[in-house]
């Protein structure tokens, strides 16, 4: 699922921020809030639907709509691509697939076997030693 197909279905809502700004905070409404309402997009199919309310249950509000917001910039239009980047990150990483762990650790078996062909070495090196070394 590419985020970038998602954009028609944003709705953007702006606000005063408490970010930087100066006196410029007080008078203009720089703080974008972004909502993407997963549970009745169009665009997304079931299984998609289910995928992201199971990924992203934390971040979505009892109606299935996602909330991100964005006050970290000084400018309204920075903070609503920051905020558009935020939202296909979160997109991106809930659609990613999780890679399968790699075993690493040796399983008993192969530890034992190791350890009884180590002895059987040590043995057989004791027996070439003669009765008086």
């Amino acid at each position: 699922m590419d985020p970038t197909k998602l954009s028609r279905e944003l709705v953007f809502s702006t606000s005063r921020s408490s970010g930087p700004g100066g006196q410029n905070v007080n008078k203009v409404n720089t703080k974008v809030t972004l909502k993407f309402d997963v549970a009745n997009s169009s665009i997304l199919t079931e299984e998609e639907k289910q995928i992201l309310a199971m990924k992203l249950a934390t971040r979505l509000t009892t109606e299935g709509v996602l909330v991100l917001t964005s006050q970290d910039k000084r400018s309204q239009l920075d903070n609503k691509e920051a905020v558009i980047l935020k939202f296909q990150k979160v997109i991106a990483k809930a659609f990613e697939k999780k890679k399968a762990r790699k075993a690493t650790k040796p399983s008993k078996t192969s530890v034992q076997n190791r350890i009884q062909k180590k002895k059987l070495h040590s043995e057989k090196k004791k027996w070439r030693k003669g009765p008086d070394e």
